[in-house]
């Protein structure tokens, strides 16, 4: 079970974007089943069911004014599922090389639902009803390849490759059950295009007990320029990483840390207009104990 998409953000109910959104969480969770054979010893392959389960909730602001002044809100929800593969192949070039090829589908999940509430004054609550709605999350196949380099036979170098078709993501949709003059059916185009992310990093083994890692990545962005929008203000993306592991007997200990920069960006939305700048900073630090018997 795994967790390869996903992504949450929120921002102060009264920014100067709040009637585009105000907060916005998507989760998925892949189950998956595989397969494996060794065909030789230099060969090996796999292929796998993926059962993929997501969960999506957003706010945003509704252009008219309560009693108090507060502007009028819409909350969406809802959760569905889908279905996909994956198969891989690994191959061992020599004592010192190995390499390894896998592609997981796309997967698309429907949901068909969910629940639309809005909070509205009394006197437009029949224009805001709540309904239900229906929507189609198209997560994209991933294609992987990697290569693994033993330097010496205490240090190894690794180096991948994950190409992303992000074009699956074209439209963001909702379809209302119940339609009126100001609750209308919507299609946003997003346009995203595929990308990829380079990854590369090395592992010494200073003695029996004690590893040592560092690795950096790129992730280019898939939001093309002109698309930007607050629910998904990426741009490309620096991650660098260090990490050991220390084993006493059979106890392990593994440690790691992850910086993240997001390269400033602004744009201008083509469809609604709103202009925004973007960066992102993440720390990510980890860690995992572990006894073997």
């Amino acid at each position: 079970a795994y967790t390869p998409f996903g992504s949450g953000i929120s921002y102060d109910d009264n920014w100067k974007g709040q009637f585009l959104l105000r907060e916005m969480a998507l989760r998925t969770i892949f189950y998956q089943g595989t397969f494996a054979y060794q065909i030789n010893e230099k060969l090996g392959i796999g292929i796998g069911y993926v059962f993929g389960t997501g969960d999506f909730a957003l706010r945003r602001g509704i252009p008219v004014q309560n009693a108090d002044g507060s502007y009028g809100e819409a909350s969406l929800s809802g959760s569905g599922n889908g279905h996909g593969f994956n198969i891989g192949v690994f191959y061992e070039l020599s004592d010192n090389v190995s390499m390894g090829l896998s592609y997981r589908s796309g997967v698309k999940v429907a949901l068909d639902g969910g629940q639309a509430e809005f909070d509205v004054p009394p006197s437009l609550s029949a224009n805001f009803p709540s309904t239900s709605f229906g929507t189609e999350i198209n997560l994209p196949s991933v294609l992987n390849f990697g290569v693994s380099i033993s330097l010496t036979e205490k240090t190894t170098f690794n180096f991948d490759v994950n190409y992303i078709a992000w074009s699956s993501y074209d439209t963001l949709g909702f379809d209302f059950e119940q339609n009126t003059e100001q609750l209308e059916d919507t299609k946003s185009p997003r346009r995203y295009q595929n990308a990829a992310i380079l990854r590369a990093g090395v592992e010494h083994e200073f003695s029996e007990s004690f590893m040592l890692r560092g690795g950096a990545y790129y992730d280019f962005t898939p939001v093309q320029n002109g698309y930007m929008t607050p629910e998904t203000p990426d741009m490309d993306k620096l991650g660098l990483t260090i990490g050991a592991s220390y084993a006493i007997n059979n106890f392990n200990i593994d440690a790691s840390f992850m910086y993240i920069h997001g390269a400033e960006r602004a744009d201008t939305n083509l469809e609604s207009g709103f202009s925004g700048r973007w960066t992102s900073r993440a720390f990510i630090p980890g860690i995992a104990f572990s006894y073997q018997f």
